[in-house]
């Protein structure tokens, strides 16, 4: 598909897999909706007979994120964690499998705390490599939380959200629904599954990238999810350890003076967008820590559609005409727990990161058309489905962790026309 931005390329060969893109690849390879750069830079470069030896640099273009709507300033903070029961189970190499975890919380002020990145600094280039942005075309966002800023732990500690991003994807795509989240009282937790991500950076600088090889079939998937539920039970331990007052970075890196008593481990949820929301539907069957899970578009694998006791949201891209994914069917049917599925009007599989509103605005710089734009995120406004998609997911965790119901997921509201109740 010469000439085609990847993330198109992608979006084509997933409706050959399955509508839900059981892969994930949309965080990834929709983030090659930021790619439409190899079309751009070939424009931009002048032919070989021209009198123009070269145009001018072009001024980089600062992408944002828009801001949470919560009453809590936000902080952030990265750990290293190891896992020394487990051989990587994708570098056999590697005696421990590694994870990079970042957590999200309201912070009691952020004065004197720098911003965080989007993307940790380390990881951009590889990033920018893997999807043929050229260096310095863009300055990706910064987000609105500030590093190692004190935390608030409220009256009786936070509830917690896990989050899981999808396959060849990683923690930065989940940004925007996560400081929604903590920015109303949420302690979220966002994990990066090192080796199945394109690129996770650790301290001093290293960076491992996608290392998976072989089919993406229905056994490598079984396997991943595997792997992805002993990544979120070992993190639901250290999360019990971090609240006892242990620095569990291997580092020892110093961590907010406050975080410990921070988490309310009875009030824990898990929040995934395609490979990710696989991965809540398997955890919350492995783990009753987990009280609540919701599935941001991500198809099913048996056992997963058996479904569990516990509530359980289905969030989808918009059906439109073609057959509706049969895994939310079969889950559907079994779930014995409170459940709902929802769909997006006018959405894609790539609507549900954040690569919704950052990439109309990296598109005029890369080249991308309206209707390739469109192709990659939906028809529907991003502003609207990021008001949407908050909104519903903060009314399912606000109903399931603190008893608080906004009635939102009782019935459709016409404040929100974008929302199609599927049952």
């Amino acid at each position: 598909m010469e000439g085609t931005p990847y993330v198109l390329a992608m979006v084509n060969e997933r409706r050959l897999l399955t509508r839900r893109a059981l892969l994930g690849t949309a965080a990834a390879s929709a983030i090659a909706s930021l790619p439409m750069a190899h079309a751009a830079s070939a424009q931009s470069r002048p032919a070989a007979n021209s009198p123009v030896a070269a145009d001018p640099t072009p001024t980089p273009v600062r992408l944002t994120l828009p801001a949470p709507t919560g009453p809590h300033p936000l902080g952030t903070v990265s750990l290293h964690l190891l896992d020394r029961a487990r051989v990587d189970p994708w570098q056999d190499s590697r005696p421990v499998r590694e994870l990079m975890i970042q957590l999200w919380y309201p912070a009691h002020a952020a004065h004197g705390h720098p911003p965080a990145p989007w993307m940790s600094p380390g990881a951009v280039p590889y990033f920018e490599r893997e999807q043929g942005i050229p260096s310095g075309t863009l300055l990706l966002p910064t987000t609105h939380a500030h590093l190692a800023a004190p935390v608030d732990r409220g009256r009786c500690g936070r509830p917690v959200v896990l989050y899981s991003p999808g396959l060849r994807s990683d923690r930065s795509l989940g940004t925007v629904l996560i400081e929604e989240l903590a920015s109303h009282g949420y302690l979220v937790v966002a994990i990066d599954h090192t080796y199945d991500a394109d690129q996770v950076e650790f301290p001093g600088g290293r960076v491992e990238t996608f290392a998976i090889t072989g089919d993406i079939d229905d056994a490598l998937i079984a396997k991943a999810l595997a792997v992805r539920t002993a990544d979120t039970r070992f993190v639901l331990d250290q999360l019990a350890a971090l609240n006892a007052g242990h620095n569990t970075d291997s580092g020892r890196r110093p961590l907010p003076p406050t975080l410990a008593g921070a988490f309310d481990l009875s009030r824990v949820g898990m929040l995934g967008h395609s490979l990710g929301g696989a991965t809540a539907a398997a955890a919350i069957r492995a783990d009753r820590r987990l009280r609540a899970g919701v599935n941001l578009d991500g198809s099913l694998l048996p056992p997963l559609t058996a479904g569990t006791d516990r509530p359980f949201l289905l969030f989808g891209s918009d059906p439109g005409p073609g057959p509706e994914d049969p895994s939310w069917d079969q889950f559907w049917t079994s779930q014995y727990g409170w459940k709902r599925e929802l769909a997006l009007i006018g959405s894609t599989h790539t609507s549900f990161t954040d690569l919704v509103t950052l990439l109309p605005q990296a598109a005029p710089v890369l080249g991308l058309t309206p209707s390739q734009v469109t192709q990659a995120i939906g028809t529907l406004d991003p502003h609207r489905a990021i008001h949407a998609q908050r909104d519903y997911i903060r009314a399912f965790f606000d109903l399931h962790l603190r008893h608080l119901d906004n009635h939102l997921l009782q019935h459709p509201s016409p404040r929100y026309p974008q929302i199609r109740f599927i049952r």
